[in-house]
């Protein structure tokens, strides 16, 4: 349903041009030609009333004359009459409109009077201002471009018109072809993540590349994204990568967050892998569709040049990649296999006269290696050897483009014979590239896109489990600060805050006079060696900047001291600044601790988003720092650890111990709970947090609140990705058993086989309208791997065993007003209530998510499940398009409201 009538654009029987025209150089005649010379075989009716035929076709002075209806029409006509247009496609059944035109603003009103013409029809616009639409399988091109495109298994999306036919042009004559060209225009309805739905499930598409420069509806976006990406590679380009950061931001985590961060956390977390330039793409799309996401892509280099090994391994550590180490068993095998003057390591210099059988005995040997996880072969053209002969030899060692299940990137430098070589390997279906920069850059492709499809796979409850976490604690001291006007904390209610969510602080004594200092630094002596004395004001933030942080002090006399310096300081600096007093800290020693910064900042397009590195004062300048969006769990928490350069120092380094990992991603999982528990939190520093083997302290922390969002309720809304919904379990006890009923997760893919094993073939063919036995992996993925925003599904487990019983189902539409559920209890169980518990828990999560109906298609002769449906207060009426299909909906409006 999230695509509604898009799918037309998959095998359209009938096109109509608005606007076709017969002067040549216009746009009317170029996109009317286009679809003529590309062979589309379907009807194309021409419409323009100034003329009689167009290109030989009958041309119709009115949509409504058509003879027929068209499955997708073009609009090439002045802006003001796109609006009329498109509502009299809508009243003839056209289901796609392609809007080439331009000039349809916000500003004019055109933009919005054209999608409330369509809005009727669920007529889906493209555009406008678009080049048009290609379906090479289809024989489509319905564009201006100024070349066609060959069929291929590689779908393109573009928000650039230029940007597509410039790749049209690259991949004609670099023999590669597409499933789908969409340019999308100004995405006044159909944007990437309609797209991207529709790619997911189109079988002609192997691989989806997009250029892209805004995501406007970033939910949506990544929602499809995450679902496209479990089942096929998405490689994107994002434009726009220096935008300046902020300039001033309340907290450092404000100013280190530039936007381009967040859409690199945004992508990885979708699955999808991001490249810089758009020669990579092709690249990228062709190493990552042949092989599966690798744990790890240690590299081993098979080369008859010492030098071209030496430039591969060079670009891979560029590329932040990991040379093999090769064991010893295998350096002796080489030794045995090879001359005397091999290289003896890796890359393994086989040298320039090597035959095709000692390339054979090379590769054969690494590919062995358990310390190899990716094999890279080099070949430089020689007088000694046939370059030919020797991919022959690696050729035939290849099965499916691996060698004993590990991917080979191949690399023949040079022209003449080189070129036949690569066509020996490409035939062989060997990955082959021009230079070995290229191939050491491929296998970051298959690293960083594994790390990718780790991440996306990842679906965090919204209550973390090993979260130790005081809600009432923290909105206590949010509704204070609100009550008082501020959306500061000072720094004591953002260390009791943090330490309520399982943060450790050092004890914090609150002196309103130098005296007070003086008393509590007394105390705090006698069971540490110095103290640290702060300023404690309501409106300074970077309390450092003008002298508020004294350190080091070992007396109660130079606790004071400072405590005078500090007001004397203040009054001539900030005379203007709120002033409570000071607070009085043990001063925390650890010599071989790292400063680390934990950091939380909103995004204006992916809201929340969590920052993690090195910390201290020069934060800003160490700039070591990245980006996650919550929520978290401990591997995700691992993940973004790993992405920072810090990350080498904690893992211990000389006579340092490594510190403690569980700790560092103990504090990062409480930092993404307090988000998902309040979305009022609008930038937050945990700085430094120091970290070592004994665990981690924070020393300074600084939340910012919205004061008006204090009372909103979690989890938080404005997060781009939904949490697991673990909230919505319950237990059920029926006539025969016990049953235990929760939200799908991704793992629970196999627990279908066992399931389905135990449904009847009537049963399936009563739920999926075909007499299928079973179910495509291809769907099971779909129908497992989730984004709770838009679907969900729960399963009825048997309480004792864990096994499968029944399944229900939800797809919402795009407007998240009305979705479609579907319902399947294991054959052996029916009849017992379980479908009835299932479908009663589904209403109540679909009434609790706003959504306003549901509704189900159901066979006419399903009298068991339409019966059911009827004693639930369903409406049941005979579909009124779908022969032998009754159609059940259930109106949520007065739905008791309530969540398990």
């Amino acid at each position: 349903m999230t695509i509604r009538n898009l799918d037309y654009v998959n095998h359209p029987k009938s096109m109509a041009v608005i606007g076709a025209s017969v002067r040549a150089g216009s746009v009317g005649h170029v996109v009317m030609r286009n679809i003529l010379d590309g062979g589309f075989e379907g009807q194309v009716w021409p419409v323009n009333p100034k003329y009689e035929q167009v290109s030989g076709r009958d041309c119709y002075s009115r949509i409504k004359d058509i003879p027929g209806v068209p499955d997708v029409a073009v609009i090439i006509t002045p802006p003001a009459t796109v609006p009329a247009l498109i509502g009299e496609l809508g009243e003839k059944g056209t289901r796609v409109a392609v809007v080439i035109t331009a000039g349809l603003t916000s500003e004019n009103g055109l933009r919005q009077a054209m999608l409330d013409a369509a809005k009727p029809f669920l007529l889906r616009i493209i555009g406008p201002n678009t080049v048009g639409l290609m379906v090479p399988p289809a024989k489509l091109n319905a564009s201006f471009a100024h070349m066609g495109a060959n069929p291929g298994g590689i779908a393109l999306v573009s928000q650039s018109g230029a940007i597509a036919t410039a790749l049209v042009d690259w991949a004609v004559d670099n023999h590669v072809g597409f499933s789908k060209i969409v340019s999308l225009g100004d995405m006044a309805d159909v944007d990437v993540g309609d797209c991207l739905d529709l790619l997911a499930g189109d079988a002609k598409t192997r691989a989806i590349l997009m250029y892209l420069e805004s995501i406007p509806n970033p939910r949506k976006f990544m929602s499809a994204a995450r679902a496209a990406a479990r089942l096929k590679p998405v490689i994107a380009i994002k434009s726009g990568r220096h935008t300046e950061a902020a300039k001033a931001a309340a907290t450092h985590t404000g100013a280190l967050s530039g936007a381009d961060r967040v859409i690199d956390a945004a992508l990885h977390r979708a699955g999808i892998l991001r490249v810089q330039g758009l020669a990579e793409l092709f690249d990228a799309a062709e190493t990552i569709a042949r092989f599966a996401p690798l744990e790890r892509a240690r590299t081993s280099i098979v080369t008859n040049g010492g030098g071209a090994g030496v430039l591969a391994v060079d670009r891979l550590m560029d590329c932040g990649g990991e040379l093999a180490v090769l064991t010893t068993a295998t350096i002796r095998g080489l030794d045995k296999l090879l001359l005397a003057n091999w290289s003896h390591a890796n890359p393994v210099d086989i040298i320039g006269d090597a035959t095709p059988e000692r390339y054979r005995a090379a590769v054969e040997a690494v590919a062995a290696d358990p310390e190899t996880d990716v094999i890279m072969v080099l070949n430089c053209p020689t007088g000694l050897a046939s370059p030919v002969e020797a991919a022959a030899a690696v050729a035939a060692l290849s099965k499916d483009g691996t060698i004993n299940g590990k991917p080979v990137l191949t690399c023949w430098l040079g022209e003449h014979t080189a070129r036949e070589g690569r066509r020996v390997l490409q035939e062989a279906g060997v990955t082959s590239y021009e230079t070995p920069a290229d191939a050491a850059v491929a296998v970051s492709y298959l690293s960083d896109w594994s790390r990718a499809q780790k991440a996306l796979m990842r679906v965090p409850p919204a209550r973390g489990e090993d979260v130790t976490a005081d809600r009432d604690a923290v909105a206590a001291i949010f509704r204070q600060a609100a009550k008082e006007g501020r959306g500061m904390l000072t720094e004591p209610e953002a260390k009791a805050a943090i330490a309520a969510y399982g943060i450790p602080v050092p004890e914090t004594v609150i002196a309103r006079s130098v005296e007070e200092v003086e008393m509590a630094a007394a105390r705090l002596l006698q069971s540490c060696e110095k103290v640290v004395v702060k300023l404690h004001s309501k409106t300074l933030t970077h309390k450092s900047d003008i002298g508020g942080v004294v350190l080091d002090l070992g007396t109660p006399a130079g606790a004071r001291e400072a405590a005078v310096g500090m007001t004397t300081r203040l009054k001539k600096i900030a005379p203007q600044a709120d002033m409570e007093g000071f607070v009085v800290q043990p001063m925390i020693v650890r010599s071989h601790a790292q400063e680390l910064i934990l950091g939380v900042s909103r995004d204006p397009i992916f809201g929340p988003v969590i920052l993690f590195g090195a910390g201290g004062v020069a934060v800003e300048v160490m700039d070591d720092t990245a980006i996650a969006l919550p929520p978290l769990d401990d591997v995700l928490a691992g993940d973004l650890i790993d992405r920072t350069r810090i990350a080498q120092l904690l893992a211990g380094f000389r006579d340092r111990k490594p510190a403690d990992r569980k700790a560092i991603c103990l504090a990062l999982n409480g930092l993404s709970q307090m988000i998902v528990d309040f979305p009022c939190i609008v930038a937050m520093d945990i700085n430094p947090l120091i970290a070592d083997s004994e665990g981690v302290m924070a020393l300074d922390a600084r939340i910012q609140i919205d004061p008006a969002d204090v009372e909103r309720p979690g989890p938080n809304p404005e997060m781009a990705i939904r949490p697991y919904p673990s909230g919505w379990t319950k237990d059920v006890v029926l006539a025969k058993a016990a049953f235990h009923l929760r939200p799908i997760r991704p793992a629970d893919i196999s627990l279908y086989p066992a399931f389905l094993a135990k449904v009847t073939a009537d049963d399936m063919r009563l739920r999926f309208f075909s007499k299928a036995k079973s179910i495509p992996h291809q769907l099971l993925l779909r129908l497992t791997q989730l984004d709770y925003n838009r679907d969900m599904a729960f399963l009825a487990l048997e309480k004792e065993s864990g096994v499968l019983a029944g399944i229900v189902r939800l797809s919402s539409d795009p407007d998240h007003q009305v979705a479609e559920y579907g319902l399947l209890v294991r054959s052996d169980l029916k009849g017992h209530g379980l479908g009835w518990a299932l479908l009663n828990h589904l209403v109540d999560y679909a009434a609790h998510d706003g959504l306003k109906r549901i509704e189900g298609i159901v066979l006419s002769e399903n009298e068991t499940m339409l019966t059911m449906c009827r004693e639930f207060g369903f409406s049941v009426l005979q579909h009124p398009s779908e022969q032998g299909m009754s159609l059940a909906a259930l109106e949520l409006a007065n739905r008791s409201l309530k969540q398990t």
